[in-house]
């Protein structure tokens, strides 16, 4: 494998900052769209690795923050986007977060030459915005304020308006069970990592949001990251 080409230092905002008149508070983001779940896949591979335990048990119901998430039913999801470990192809440090837009995954990664690899969904703001940042802070189910653009073109959204406090955790709220918050030079960039109920999601490109995971998988990923980690976001990794 060829050295994999260094990723862009320089963040691009191409026209994401747009999104700022809904305010940090608004955290920029819509809800998640329904989409089609697509074809049955019964070629599940049973284990992500000899230390993480099976795909059964990684994606059964989770009982967490008095929340009962669901079980993903993988066996209709495409392997290629459950989690697992590969050898990294990003070249960075341990620790660092890899969002690969073009192909649906995001990396963290592990040293040793491994990374774990989720697969991830896509709103419009997911392509928004490349470059190199920090994950300023991290929340467990956090609540949900729909920017002003959006309560414009949905009026029933506004009694999650800021005036009312936005919408409460729980498994209806877009940002689902953990939300990732992303800022450069202490400035929020409006780019969120976060869960998801719709597994049928993961990797497509929906209609909003930025970076979404499924439930289970944003919680892996929320334990896994250390604070103040660096995140990349490209438009794909040039690998051999």
């Amino acid at each position: 494998m060829s050295k994999p080409t260094p990723l862009p230092r320089h963040l691009s905002r191409r026209g994401f900052l747009g999104l700022a008149a809904g305010g940090a508070a608004s955290l920029g983001l819509s809800a998640c769209a329904t989409v089609n779940t697509g074809p049955a896949y019964v070629d599940v591979p049973q284990d992500v690795g000899a230390s993480y335990g099976s795909y059964a048990t990684m994606y059964g119901p989770v009982y967490d923050g008095g929340f009962e998430v669901p079980a993903v039913p993988i066996e209709r999801m495409d392997p290629r986007y459950l989690r697992q470990v590969v050898p990294d192809p990003t070249g960075e440090p341990a620790g660092t977060i890899v969002v690969d837009t073009s192909q649906h995954f995001l990396y963290l990664v592990l040293g040793n030459g491994q990374a774990m690899r989720y697969g991830v969904g896509l709103g419009r703001a997911g392509f928004e915005w490349a470059g190199r940042a920090n994950v300023q802070w991290k929340q467990k189910w956090p609540k949900w304020t729909p920017p002003d653009e959006m309560i414009a073109r949905q009026p029933e959204l506004a009694k999650y308006g800021v005036d009312n406090g936005g919408m409460p955790p729980g498994l209806e709220n877009p940002l689902g069970a953990r939300a990732l918050y992303i800022f450069q030079d202490g400035q929020d960039t409006l780019y969120r990592l976060h869960g998801s109920p719709e597994w049928n999601s993961i990797g497509k490109s929906v209609s909003s949001g930025c970076v979404r995971l499924i439930n289970q998988d944003i919680i892996d990923l929320y334990d896994r990251v250390p604070g103040k980690a660096p995140i990349v976001v490209t438009s794909g990794l040039r690998m051999s």
